[in-house]
């Protein structure tokens, strides 16, 4: 398997008016060049990948090598062959940071094509009426021979590596390199999902298909026990009693993730007749259920949380909880709401002998 996949990060995207780098820009709940990268590695046809970037960013998978860009594109994807020539690669997949939406299916393809091929490029077609303007004349194209192409691109590495290194114009892929030199290039069909992000507006070009689910739960409080919410310890003269440590908030968002994958309740996956799990921390039975999530291609949009309680005050701990939480979970902390609400001294709850939470999850599936 002698692959190496390359991912260029290191353009300015200036036409995307962020203050945010586009290629860093939280989409679909992870930076937008993150999608690439656990494709090309869910894929497992890639020894390494080599993540091309001008930013500081650390990544902890081993396969994963960081290298600095250059000014253009070109350069960019240049210091990557340079940087990979003596690793004996056969082959080469580069792609741009800012096509997330490919499918791992288009790699297996691309792959599968290389080999009869030392150059394989994925394409679309346009719906559009199709115009070249050469000089002070206006022509129609057929559109049916107008080839939008897309990247990954995949190619032998020694051919390409030939090519970049005696290549000093700007060129916009490394297929043009290969056409200017008269060489062959394999153009097999894209996927229409798979658009380049240029501008804000083309987050949203695809609709997203979105689904809930509610959670909630209670627990009395108890003397001479610790106090645990959102998977962090809360100084209060009491804990709250129950099989587990009783975390009110981590119970009502992992029922509420239970039910928009339609998969019962926190009591099927914990049984309180279980002593395997008593006492066991709620945060540990948070993690299955994330993994779940995630192994099934669901992402969270959006938590919204009310933590029902006269005391402790929310507002003092908020911050606190909503980042043991982004922690846990793997989400951005700005998806993540908590609101503290009372009852007007009524009940248990009124009375301070129990705590109540319920939390809504909006969740959405990676195309």
């Amino acid at each position: 398997m002698k692959n190496c996949f390359i991912l260029l990060a290191a353009g300015k995207g200036k036409r995307f008016k962020s203050k945010t780098l586009k290629q860093f820009i939280n989409y679909k709940n992870k930076p937008l060049f993150m999608h690439s990268i656990d494709k090309a590695i869910k894929s497992n046809l890639f020894e390494i990948i080599v993540l091309v970037t001008n930013n500081k960013i650390k990544l902890s998978n081993k396969k994963i090598k960081i290298i600095k860009g250059g000014k253009e594109r070109y350069q960019s994807s240049h210091k990557a062959l340079e940087f990979i020539k003596n690793k004996k690669f056969k082959n080469v997949f580069i792609h741009d940071a800012a096509r997330p939406n490919f499918s791992i299916n288009l790699l297996k393809n691309l792959n599968k094509n290389l080999n009869k091929n030392k150059a394989v490029v994925p394409y679309i077609n346009t719906n559009n009426s199709t115009k070249y303007k050469n000089k002070n004349r206006i022509v129609n194209l057929k559109r049916e021979k107008v080839l939008l192409t897309q990247t990954p691109q995949c190619f032998d590495f020694k051919t390409l590596y030939n090519l970049s290194k005696n290549n000093k114009t700007i060129v916009t892929d490394e297929a043009t390199l290969f056409l200017k030199n008269s060489k062959n290039v394999k153009f097999i069909k894209g996927e229409e999902a798979n658009i380049k992000i240029t501008k804000k507006s083309d987050l949203n070009t695809f609709p997203i298909k979105t689904i809930y689910g509610i959670g909630f739960d209670i627990h009395r409080l108890i003397k001479n026990k610790k106090l645990y919410l959102g998977g962090i310890k809360i100084p209060f003269h009491s804990g709250l009693k129950g099989h587990s440590d009783g975390d009110v908030i981590i119970h009502s968002i992992i029922d509420s993730i239970l039910g928009a994958l339609r998969k019962k309740d926190i009591g099927s996956l914990y049984p309180s007749n279980k002593n395997k799990f008593k006492n066991i921390r709620s945060s540990k039975m948070l993690n299955p259920v994330i993994l779940d999530l995630n192994n099934n291609s669901w992402y969270i949009n959006n938590l919204d949380i009310n933590l029902i309680c006269e005391r402790p005050k929310v507002s003092k701990y908020r911050n606190k909880i909503i980042n043991s939480l982004s922690g846990l979970m793997n989400i951005d902390k700005n998806i993540i709401n908590i609101k503290g609400k009372t009852v007007e001294k009524l009940g248990l709850i009124g009375k301070e002998n129990a705590i109540a939470c319920e939390a809504i999850v909006s969740i959405s599936k990676y195309e």
